[in-house]
């Protein structure tokens, strides 16, 4: 597969690239892609949520009252779960949300994420660069020439750069990546990749076969 290379003003060098088609050329795969989604976002689950039970509830252990002769129900202590203030039933515990996938299915996700976006048009080469100096102002110039200022942006370079870094961190919606650092979560969320011909190279180093 051939893509165009664009420059960081947003217009054609002239020059291709050949993209892997097991990469960017696949049919995606849906329920591989919701797996992986789905993981993702399981892990990002702190899991402390943790309620009190009848038996962790402040309070006397005494009989609230006899056992029989009061018209109503026997009861046996304050921290009843049935009375106010009582301990909760099967309340929520601490607990951990991350399940595992094996390799071959995350990378398969993978693929199949960049695959789609390729087929959907939201994929675009560019060249490598570089800014002299962290500039928010020149970083939503480069935005505003690929028409994205308003959209999520994902750029995905080979090695993280520092003063792209920190032009791009107080932009909302915009992320910059490494090509070894993606996934299919931060893929499909994004409206729009732009990614590096060393991003490239990174990416189909990772999810070759």
């Amino acid at each position: 597969m051939e893509a165009k290379v664009y420059n960081i003003e947003g217009k054609e060098t002239g020059k291709t690239i050949r993209l892997s088609d097991e990469i960017f050329g696949i049919e995606p795969n849906e329920h591989v892609m919701y797996l992986d989604v789905r993981r993702y976002l399981a892990a990002q689950r702190q899991g402390t949520h943790k309620t009190k039970e009848r038996g962790e509830v402040a309070g006397s252990t005494r009989k609230i009252k006899r056992q029989k002769g009061t018209g109503t129900a026997r009861a046996g202590s304050i921290k009843n779960p049935l009375f106010r203030g009582g301990g909760r039933i099967f309340g929520p515990r601490p607990r951990d949300y991350r399940f595992k996938l094996n390799k071959k299915i995350k990378k398969l996700a993978r693929r199949s994420a960049l695959s789609y976006m390729m087929k959907e048009g939201k994929i675009r080469i560019i060249e490598d660069f570089d800014l002299d100096a962290p500039k928010t102002k020149a970083f939503v110039k480069i935005l505003n020439n690929f028409n994205v200022a308003d959209q999520k942006t994902m750029f995905v370079l080979g090695e993280l750069n520092k003063n792209v870094y920190l032009s791009a961190r107080n932009l909302p919606g915009v992320k910059v990546v490494r090509g070894s650092d993606i996934n299919t979560y931060a893929i499909l969320n994004a409206g729009n990749l732009l990614i590096s011909e060393q991003g490239v190279a990174q990416i189909e180093e990772i999810l070759k076969k």
